[in-house]
Formats: C-alpha cells, sequence, structure tokens
C-alpha cells in the first residue's frame, strides 16, 4: 500500500502540471505591513484540467485590497478552482493573475505563498503538540506570538483545559479534538502568519451552529485589514463579504453586495429562497440522505 502511495505521489511529482517553479528573473514580493491587504486581479483567466473543457471560462476580477469578497455557487462552479490560482498552485491556460499590478508569474513562488494564509474547511493536524500545530505556519515564532494567535483565534481557553496545555499532543490529524477546535487552530495558524491575503475555503460548513457562531469573531478578527476571499454556502459566512460574487459553470454570474443582489431577483436570490425554503420544510418531508446530513 506504501509503495503504491509513493508511485502515485512520484507521478504527480514528475507531471508537467505539477511543475510551477521560478523563472530566471523572478522577483519577491516584499510587503512590510498587512494593513491595507494586496490588490487582487484576474484578467480574463481561462483553466481547467487535463483534456478537459475549462473550468473557467474568461474570469475577470479585481479584489481591492483591504476587501472581503464571498465566493457563492453550485458544486463544481468553479470556485476553489480560482482561489487556487491565487496562491499558484497552478497557472492559468490564459490570462492572468496579478498582485498590486505584477503578474504573480514574475514573482518567486515562495514569496507568492508567504503572502497567503489559508483556513481550510478540513484543517489538517499533525500528531504534534498544540504549540507546534499552530507554529505550523511560522516555525520560528516565539511562544508569545503562539498564545497571542490562539488568544486571537479563541482557541486559548479550550486549549488551557487540555492536560498539558499548548505542549498537549493531539492524535492523528486532530482526531482527539472536535471541529470547532480543530478549526479554531487552523485560524491560528493564519493570524500567527500574519499574510495580507487570506483565503477562507468554507470554514464553517462542517459545523453545527453553536459552534459556527463561537467562530465568527475569530473569523473577523483575522479577515481585518486583509483582503479575503471567502468559499462558502451557509449565508451567515456570505453576508459577513463586502462583496458576493457568484460563480456559475466556469463564469460570474452576478456580484454585488447581499441587499443589492437580493433586489435583483436573479442567481443569488434563488439560492437564498432554496436555502431557506430547505431548513422551513419539516424533517418528515426532507429526503432521508439530507436528514442525514443535516
Amino acid at each position: 500500500s506504501a509503495a503504491a502511495g509513493a508511485r502515485r505521489v512520484n507521478d504527480i511529482l514528475a507531471s508537467d502540471n505539477a511543475r510551477i517553479i521560478d523563472l530566471e528573473d523572478a522577483r519577491p514580493l516584499h510587503r512590510d505591513r498587512i494593513s491595507t491587504g494586496i490588490s487582487i486581479r484576474f484578467d480574463n483567466v481561462v483553466y481547467g484540467y487535463a483534456s478537459g473543457p475549462p473550468v473557467l471560462q474568461g474570469i475577470s476580477l479585481h479584489i481591492k485590497p483591504g476587501e472581503s469578497i464571498a465566493l457563492v455557487g453550485p458544486t463544481g462552479a468553479g470556485k476553489s478552482t480560482l482561489v487556487s490560482l491565487i496562491p499558484r498552485l497552478f497557472d492559468p491556460w490564459q490570462g492572468a493573475v496579478y498582485f498590486d499590478d505584477m503578474d504573480i508569474r514574475q514573482l518567486q513562488v515562495s514569496s507568492v505563498r508567504e503572502n497567503v494564509a489559508i483556513v481550510p474547511q478540513d484543517p489538517f493536524l499533525l500528531p504534534l503538540s498544540i504549540a507546534e500545530n499552530i507554529a505550523y505556519a511560522r516555525p520560528n515564532a516565539s511562544r508569545a506570538e503562539i498564545v497571542a494567535a490562539a488568544v486571537g483565534s479563541k482557541a486559548d481557553a479550550f486549549i488551557e483545559q487540555l492536560p498539558l496545555g499548548y505542549d498537549t499532543i493531539v492524535g492523528e490529524r486532530g482526531v482527539t479534538l472536535s471541529g470547532g477546535e480543530r478549526q479554531r487552530l487552523s485560524i491560528a495558524r493564519a493570524l500567527l502568519k500574519n499574510a495580507p491575503i487570506l483565503i477562507l475555503d468554507e470554514p464553517t460548513s462542517a459545523l453545527d451552529a453553536q459552534t459556527e457562531s463561537l467562530l465568527v469573531d475569530a473569523l473577523e478578527a483575522v479577515m481585518r485589514g486583509r483582503t479575503t476571499i471567502i468559499i462558502a454556502h451557509r449565508l451567515s459566512t456570505v453576508r459577513k463579504a463586502d462583496r458576493i460574487v457568484v460563480v456559475d459553470q466556469g463564469r460570474i454570474a452576478e456580484q454585488g453586495t447581499h441587499d443589492e443582489l437580493i433586489s435583483w431577483g436573479g442567481f443569488y436570490f434563488r439560492l437564498q429562497q432554496s436555502h431557506l425554503s430547505f431548513f422551513r420544510t419539516p424533517l418528515d418531508a426532507v429526503p432521508r440522505k439530507a436528514v442525514s446530513h443535516i
């Protein structure tokens, strides 16, 4: 099993698609502060996987420094693919992505990724101490900086209740912690990294409403002063964004504030109506599969 997995990893590493490397004249992106975030611009971006049709079809989008936008749309619309272009996990087939009007292909890959922090839907924790897991974002961070990040993410309260506090070893992938606790550690990592660009990939989708409410303040703290892109299905998360961008079939269908999109009666309006009608439906009238998901 291990040998088969190793062969697959080697195949991926040998793939041309995995070879995101620096150009000879690539330069670093110098940012001395995060107070204003970074401007991000997608210019007529087209991208797809392997020999299939394009997933993104001519995306043009400008995100202002310090602005927060929410990407919404059906599964498979291209939201995750779009945000994966920001840390340059791959390059577009056509078009370009710019940081402060600099094509990120002209920047050093390590410099691009140093300026991006990601809070994933399913945080990955290592079987190390709580402190080491938070410091994964910045291994040379001091203990005081690690604690400050935990306090800012509302993780300090539960950490102090653990047998060895910050020195408590977590299980593989954090199985000894709850979903909300793992997510707060992921937010602490993002705070510790102190990057000007923040990506939140459905950070509360796997949490119940009570746990989600505990994370709201933590998310707002980490978003403050940063250019933030949120992928979300829950409308409670979406509403906190400065602007909502609706993606459908690899294109931007509409964009605006929550109130503007509702007044237009378009895709976002229908999305909200279907969301609300689902939760108004008695459980005995909901398909069994949906009930088990709830």
